[in-house]
């Protein structure tokens, strides 16, 4: 089999958010050796969505570490939420934001690692509500998808039930935490590349010390 990079993130993940100009040099960089699979994590169940005063405290200090570890910026129209949760309307969940991914992985398949990082980008830095569905429409001119078909499935049993198979996929993988990335070299032999943020220089010497391993005759 091919090695296969599994990337196992979340929309609402900041610190995925960190890390996604790491993975698109990676992707781009390796997109001929290596196929990439973009898995949603789920980490903020829909069944019951909490306000974004829940958890705006935290993300009101964490954003600040992963800005100095990463070099990412984190935008003035998201922060404001994070500021003034008391005033938010913001009640996010996961969900939304993997199922719109599972529809863009069957459409452009080889640019998945793209349209992760413009998620997160739609809301760390612009304020998007991804449990909204216009949060999509500027991706969908970007990458021009037809808008009536991917609302459609957007609102499907079936896409709903592709995102919910993702995040029991990653919880079979053992992923506890975003980003992880995984090296899959054979049908039961899989490599654990990072697990929280990972520089570039690190998880490419990584994948590359894998791929010298796999390709020994003794592996």
């Amino acid at each position: 089999m091919n090695p296969v990079i599994y990337y196992c993130y979340d929309a609402y993940c900041g610190w995925c958010y960190g890390f996604s100009t790491v993975i698109k040099k990676i992707a781009e960089e390796y997109h001929n050796k290596l196929s990439f699979e973009v898995l949603s994590g789920g980490m903020i169940p829909a069944e019951n969505p909490r306000p974004i005063s829940a958890t705006a405290s935290y993300i009101n200090e964490a954003y600040h570490r992963v800005e100095e570890l990463t070099g990412i910026k984190f935008g003035e129209d998201y922060l404001w939420h994070i500021r003034n949760p008391d005033k938010s309307d913001w009640f996010p969940h996961s969900e939304k934001a993997a199922i719109a991914m599972c529809i863009f992985k069957e459409l452009y398949p080889e640019q998945q690692v793209a349209f992760a990082a413009d998620l997160q980008y739609a809301l760390h830095y612009e304020g998007r509500d991804l449990t909204d569905d216009e949060a999509y429409r500027l991706l969908l001119e970007k990458y021009k998808i037809d808008k009536e078909g991917f609302y459609k499935k957007l609102g499907s049993e079936e896409y709903k039930e592709k995102a919910q198979y993702e995040f029991a996929l990653c919880k079979q993988l053992q992923v506890t935490g975003y980003p992880q990335v995984l090296l899959q070299v054979a049908e039961q032999k899989f490599y654990l590349l990072a697990k929280g943020y990972t520089d570039y220089d690190t998880l490419k010497q990584r994948i590359e010390s894998v791929l010298k391993e796999a390709q020994s005759p003794s592996s």
